[in-house]
């Protein structure tokens, strides 16, 4: 039987499985052999998916939310949605990982996540202490609830495709990233708080719920920290 390598490579991608899958044996006792190339297109393909779906989703709702800022001035919306164009750029080195078919690579995408989400936390918190200092109330509230809602919504569903996804893929770096857009889902919540209070005559609530979203968000980085963490330590 001829000695298939290791190293083979699979030249068509598009072929079906039964034609994808090189097996590669060693010689002397412990002769094995895998199917890793298959899966690792497969895994590869499944986690480019799930990444650009998220950051479609995600990019959409900070665009949406972009258009309510401008006209509302809000900087609990503010924060929401410089956390939300954040996140969704995080697809992009788990993207490029996933590419590579390299979990190593992966994982050390997931350091990108949790600096993109503390990163996002500080500008946050600094526009949150700027509108302290320089009071200004947001106007248009209903339009600012309806952007509250969105992110909402947008979050909720950019968590399900990278949760599902990574737990499928075991993908330290999608879960952690998918528990941060969940947690994101209730922080948009507070936007629509925001509005609320802002019409019961208390403006600068509006600035404090911007400080304690960046709060929030500092927690979800350490969280995302300790999960990526552990994968790290894992490949060591």
């Amino acid at each position: 039987m001829p000695h298939v390598s290791q190293h083979d490579h699979v030249e068509d991608p598009g072929h079906a499985a039964g034609h994808i899958v090189r097996e590669h044996t060693h010689d002397g006792a412990h002769g094995h052999s895998h199917g890793l190339i298959d899966d690792s297109i497969k895994r590869s393909r499944d986690g480019i998916r799930a990444v650009s779906l998220s950051l479609a989703i995600l990019g959409l709702t900070a665009i949406a939310q972009t258009i309510v800022f401008i006209a509302s001035g809000s900087i609990a919306l503010l924060a929401d949605l410089i956390h939300n164009f954040g996140d969704a750029l995080t697809a992009v080195p788990l993207g490029i990982a996933f590419a590579l078919r390299s979990q190593v690579a992966e994982r050390r995408a997931g350091l990108a996540v949790v600096a993109a989400i503390f990163i996002s936390a500080c500008v946050a918190g600094v526009e949150a202490v700027i509108r302290l200092i320089h009071p200004s109330a947001p106007t248009h509230l209903a339009v600012l609830a309806l952007a509250g809602l969105i992110g909402y919504a947008g979050n909720l569903l950019a968590a399900r495709v990278r949760l599902r996804a990574g737990r499928r893929l075991n993908s330290a770096a999608l879960i952690a990233d998918g528990h941060h857009a969940h947690a994101d889902a209730y922080v948009s919540l507070a936007v629509i708080a925001s509005a609320i209070v802002v019409a019961l005559g208390a403006p600068r609530a509006d600035p404090l719920i911007g400080l304690a979203i960046t709060f929030v968000i500092l927690r979800i980085t350490w969280q995302s920290w300790g999960v990526v963490r552990g994968q790290l330590d894992h490949d060591h």
